[in-house]
């Protein structure tokens, strides 16, 4: 996916013009200039999140710093909602999810034989 980038001609031309700028225009340009970076972190946020689908295994690491493991549930705007193989429910940003090794399945019930 490429991105277009526009640069402005002269920067020491837009922070003049910045600098000459009163309050209503400074605060509407900065309405703008964080709409537009939203735009831009949900973007980012949608392409990390395809990497994943609704069932995936991943793993994560918690504030607390311990590894958890759980599977993919749903697919928020922004995060990912994980319910642990210990049965807590998070919801994830995708830049802190890896995929994890699916566990081995033991049969339910015991051997039979």
């Amino acid at each position: 996916m490429a991105v277009e980038r526009t640069e402005l001609m002269d920067r020491a031309d837009a922070v003049d013009a910045i600098l000459r700028m009163n309050e209503d225009d400074l605060r509407y340009l900065n309405r703008l200039i964080v709409e537009r970076l939203k735009l831009i972190g949900q973007a980012r946020s949608t392409v990390m999140l395809a990497r994943f689908n609704v069932g995936d295994r991943v793993s994560f690491q918690a504030p607390s710093g311990q590894r958890k493991s759980g599977v993919v549930i749903r697919l928020n705007k922004k995060t990912a909602s994980i319910t642990t193989d210990d049965g807590q429910r998070w919801n994830v940003h995708p830049t802190f999810l890896t995929a994890a090794e699916p566990e081995a399945i033991e049969p339910r019930g015991g051997n039979r034989g």
